[in-house]
């Protein structure tokens, strides 16, 4: 029960600081995380996430956030990826995260049994028009649910 409640407070904790860490960056266009249910990530449980691109000009940096906990059974989560743009085109992609070296060593930043990534997605990207854009993520692994995917996100930063 010990084990439990530290774990709950240190990911509490480390929750909070990433969001206040975000919120200092100017640079961020858009930051969402989901929760995973405890149960896991079913392939039917699609994540969706609308940014509202206003100024489509500058450069931007687009990263998928992970945190998975220490016992997650793979090296790697695949995701499929459908983007909708503002003029209604719709484009799919199959994503791999990497989440742990060839080592077997996980990657990211670790704090107790957790660990978060934040993985590139596309660097000095410029969105090909000014709108709302809708991206919508699917768990693409062959196991369902896919245990011990914690959190899932997006972020979207302005290249300076």
């Amino acid at each position: 029960m010990v084990t439990v409640m530290r774990n709950f407070f240190v990911l509490a904790s480390f929750c909070l600081l990433s969001v206040l860490l975000a919120s200092c960056n100017k640079n961020v266009v858009f930051s969402e995380y989901t929760k995973i249910p405890e149960e896991g990530w079913k392939t039917e449980n699609k994540l969706t996430y609308t940014v509202d691109i206003a100024d489509n000009k500058p450069y931007h940096n687009v990263f998928l956030t992970v945190r998975h906990a220490d016992a997650y059974p793979f090296s790697n989560l695949f995701v499929f990826l459908t983007t909708t743009y503002p003029n209604g085109k719709i484009s799919i992609d199959t994503l791999e995260c990497i989440l742990a070296n060839k080592k077997g060593e996980w990657q990211g930043d670790g704090a107790g049994d957790l660990w978060d990534n934040k993985i590139p997605l596309k660097q000095n990207l410029i969105f090909p028009q000014a709108g709302k854009y809708t991206f919508t993520f699917e768990q693409g692994m062959r196991t369902n649910p896919l245990p011990l995917i914690l959190d899932f996100g997006m972020v979207i930063e302005k290249v300076d």
